[in-house]
Order: C-alpha cells, then sequence, then structure tokens
C-alpha cells in the first residue's frame, strides 16, 4: 500500500479545491490559483476540508500514480497558502548578478555576461552584502516552475569539485576533491 497515498490531504478554510472535468484539479488560494490534471483511473473525492485519493488496482503503475498524485496536489494546496522561495548562491571571483524586474543579469566568468529571462509567475530578487557571495532568490507558488528555473540557473555554472566555485543553492554542499600532489 502507499502510505503517502492513503493520507488525506487537509485543505485550510481559505482554499476551495474544485475537480473538473477530465480529472482537473483547480486549487484555489489567497497567493493565487493553480490546476494540475490528474490521471483517469486515480479517483478524488473532496470532502470535509479534506481530498483523498483511492486507486482501482494493485498494479506496479496505480501504486505510483496514487502517491505521486496525493503529493502533487498536497504541493498545490502549500503553494496557494504559503507560496515556495529558493535560493541560489554564486560563488566565485567576480561572479555577480543583478535584475532589472525578471530579467536577471548574471556575470559568471565567461567571456560575456548571460541575460536570463525568468518566467512572470516567478518573482526574482537578488542582494549582494559587501564580503558575503551574491545571493538569488526565486518566489512563486508553483513549486515544480521554481524548481525548474533553479536547476537551469545552476546548470549555467555548475559547481566545480576543486574549488567549489560556481552556482548552487544555499545550504548545498559540495565534496571537494584533493588537488594534485605536490611535487617530492
Amino acid at each position: 500500500m502507499s502510505r503517502i497515498g492513503k493520507k488525506a490531504v487537509s485543505v485550510p478554510s481559505n482554499v476551495t479545491i474544485t475537480v473538473g472535468k477530465d480529472n482537473v484539479i483547480a486549487v484555489k488560494g489567497p497567493k493565487g490559483e493553480l490546476k494540475q490534471s490528474i490521471d483517469r483511473d486515480i479517483t478524488v473525492e473532496v470532502k470535509d476540508g479534506q481530498v483523498n485519493f483511492a486507486r482501482p488496482t494493485d498494479q506496479i503503475r496505480h501504486r505510483a500514480l496514487h502517491g505521486l498524485y496525493r503529493a502533487l496536489v498536497a504541493n498545490l494546496v502549500k503553494g496557494v497558502t504559503e507560496g515556495y522561495e529558493r535560493k541560489l548562491e554564486l560563488i566565485g571571483v567576480g561572479f555577480k548578478a543583478s535584475n532589472a524586474g525578471n530579467v536577471l543579469d548574471l556575470t559568471l566568468g565567461y567571456s560575456h555576461n548571460i541575460i536570463f529571462e525568468v518566467p512572470k509567475e516567478i518573482k526574482v530578487a537578488t542582494a549582494q552584502e559587501k564580503g558575503q557571495n551574491p545571493i538569488i532568490t526565486l518566489e512563486g507558488i508553483d513549486k515544480q516552475l521554481i524548481g525548474q528555473v533553479a536547476a537551469k540557473l545552476r546548470s549555467l555554472r555548475k559547481p566545480e569539485p576543486y574549488k567549489g566555485k560556481g552556482v548552487r543553492y544555499v545550504g548545498e554542499v559540495v565534496r571537494k576533491k584533493a588537488g594534485k600532489a605536490a611535487g617530492k
């Protein structure tokens, strides 16, 4: 049995959930509205401030989808009530980040600056304090979109294993390798 799929998603009082045709769940809250389509085999029941999911059989596919859709709807509910935030840190000499609206201007040690346009659903902010590494903050209600944009930004200059330079998530630990051994 799926332990995640069996748990009901509790819905706060300021959030409304509707199941439309074609099994599309719409979650509306104080921060916005999100939609998620659900596989036709999984049944969704909204009752007494809780959302329950059921599967028709114990096939591997149905068991996997059962927990998946429960987790996705739980993420939607959290997104429209609290929202999500992801921070990235630029580590390296001369690495800089600045933004004008939703356009990021990144200096990452290449011969040119990288101009990166962030989707309009996400708020982006950059901070540079003296003696600290530049920080890029992404905020929004869609967890998947924020994760995708953060991964794309990180892929522009992944942290390298010898000095640790690059773009990394705040709190991410990069295992460093020993460099070349010194001469005899």
